[in-house]
């Protein structure tokens, strides 16, 4: 078996324990593995992308016991994508992390982050729906781990709410686990997919109940209308590393669906192929409906970019409902672009809020390098929204293209072009308020008088100007949107493969199920 497709999950979780107990007390050995690690984790990214492009389907079996009775790791394009986006994005925030101080601000940071890379990475490769639980409940103890770094008040309260939703989503796993064992006798997404197809579609009731109780998981873990809502406080009270690092959080829960939804309860399986239309395409819809007016109306700059990473989920998952291959080629385009997006502007935002002492949408005496950061505000705003000349514009040019059909075209079109104009105009209201009224003095009326804000005032005097390397990830982020809107011919038909691979439900089956334990694929 080739054992470099167990290392996304082996490397973090080696690297999580030695730097907690070893290193807690020297920062700079702690940080020194903790960029060695995640580095290395890019490079084995790269290695199993290039294993993955010959579009076969790479198994894994731990102990060599053969699926569905063992517990397996798949490597197909889609995996070997997901991890591969998730090692650039952790890089990129672990560097901003370390040169602005936020990993010193509290204890653990590094562990937690390894940790949080091992649930990542081990919910894109694994074959089994239990295996997924087990995965999404590491993610869970590590980002409110991560999500509470530094204290405050809001931070806890925020960090509350978030694990109470997600422990009400675990419950919920639990009980489709449960449900679809009961069903069906296994949990090997492979195994599913036959076993589900040798149901009739009269005594599937049992089946579409686990389907249903899934989507809603993965719904809550993306996101998704109605179950939303803690995504703006957490994201916006989080460190702002943290918040761009959850940019990839919103999706595992995209990829769960993708995977779950596509291969075991999708297209062919009488009884269930519906299920995850009928469900996701008006609930994606409001999703995006919610983001725009929540970025409309949002009052302080992190709030606002938060609703604007549940509007680009919202349209994201407008592409995966309609569960047809064009639109998923979209989809994975526009999940590409919108992570980094996400990030590069909570990048940004940190930089600014630092200079600007809150992020309050309120104009203050200019800062030290307002026009750099106005500039880099500009450019990953247009990327979010949508507008030319970056990735945002074509990924939602794709997404339009593709929901063409008589059912899906007046809503899908009329909620994403609205949407955008929305998020247009609130983040043209913001980045005018932050950074154009800025840059002339504040007028004698809201001169400070209280003592808070004579030493707010006394702060913005002086401000320490950012550093280059404080600046370059988010520079980083903002270039991998350049190049992705460069190179979208050869992205494209990436993704074209990876769809067509992803809807091989009979060669994913072969490949899971093969008899010869000793085979990779």
């Amino acid at each position: 078996m080739m054992h470099w497709i167990i290392l996304p999950v082996i490397l973090p979780a080696m690297l999580a324990p030695l730097i907690g107990f070893v290193m807690r007390h020297d920062m700079t050995l702690a940080r020194t593995a903790s960029v060695a690690g995640t580095s290395l984790l890019l490079a084995i990214a790269i290695g199993l992308t290039v294993m993955a492009a010959d579009g076969q389907t790479h198994i894994y079996r731990l102990g060599d016991w053969p699926a569905p009775f063992g517990i397996v790791l798949v490597l197909d394009r889609l995996s070997a994508l997901m991890i591969l986006l998730t090692s650039v994005l952790a890089l990129i925030v672990l560097i901003h992390a370390i040169t602005t101080g936020w990993d010193a601000r509290g204890r653990h940071f590094h562990t937690l982050f390894q940790f949080q890379l091992m649930g990542i990475c081990g919910a894109f490769l694994t074959g089994d729906v239990f295996n997924l639980f087990v995965f999404f409940e590491v993610l869970l103890i590590a980002s409110y781990g991560l999500m509470i770094h530094s204290g405050g008040r809001e931070r806890m309260r925020a960090g509350l709410q978030y694990v109470v939703m997600n422990l009400a989503g675990s419950t919920l796993f639990l009980f489709a686990l449960g449900t679809l064992y009961a069903a069906t006798g296994t949990l090997n997404i492979a195994d599913l997919a036959v076993r589900i197809a040798e149901i009739p579609p009269e005594e599937a009731a049992l089946v579409r109940v686990a389907a249903v109780l899934l989507m809603i998981v993965f719904a809550v873990k993306a996101a998704l209308f109605p179950v939303q809502f803690w995504l703006p406080a957490t994201y916006a009270n989080a460190p702002a590393p943290v918040a761009a690092l959850f940019a990839i959080m919103t999706k595992v829960g995209a990829y769960a669906i993708l995977r779950v939804h596509t291969t075991a309860f999708g297209p062919g399986q009488a009884g269930t192929e519906d299920i995850a239309t009928t469900w996701l395409f008006p609930a994606a819809i409001v999703t995006i409906a919610v983001g725009a007016f929540g970025v409309l109306g949002a009052k302080r700059l992190m709030p606002l970019i938060a609703f604007s990473v549940v509007g680009s989920m919202g349209t994201l998952l407008v592409a995966v409902a309609a569960f047809a291959p064009a639109a998923m080629t979209a989809a994975l385009y526009y999940m590409v672009h919108s992570t980094f997006a996400a990030a590069c502007l909570f990048l940004i935002a940190d930089l600014a809020v630092t200079q600007r002492g809150g992020d309050h949408l309120r104009a203050v005496p200019a800062t030290v390098q307002n026009g750099l950061f106005a500039a880099l505000f500009f450019a990953g705003a247009i990327a979010m929204a949508g507008m030319p000349p970056l990735s945002g514009f074509l990924g939602k040019l794709l997404v339009l293209d593709a929901l063409r059909a008589p059912g899906q075209m007046v809503w899908a079109w009329s909620a994403i072009l609205g949407g955008s104009l929305l998020t247009i105009v609130g983040f043209a209201r913001a980045g005018s308020i932050v950074f154009w009224k800025s840059t002339a003095t504040l007028p004698a009326a809201a001169a400070p008088e209280t003592a808070p804000e004579i030493a707010e005032a006394a702060e913005h005097a002086a401000p320490a100007a950012a550093r280059p390397m404080q600046i370059a990830p988010s520079m980083i982020a903002l270039a991998a949107l350049v190049a992705l809107s460069i190179f979208a011919g050869p992205a494209t038909t990436y993704l074209e493969g990876t769809t067509a691979q992803l809807f091989d439900r009979d060669g994913y089956v072969a490949a899971v199920l093969e008899p010869s334990p000793g085979t990779e694929d």
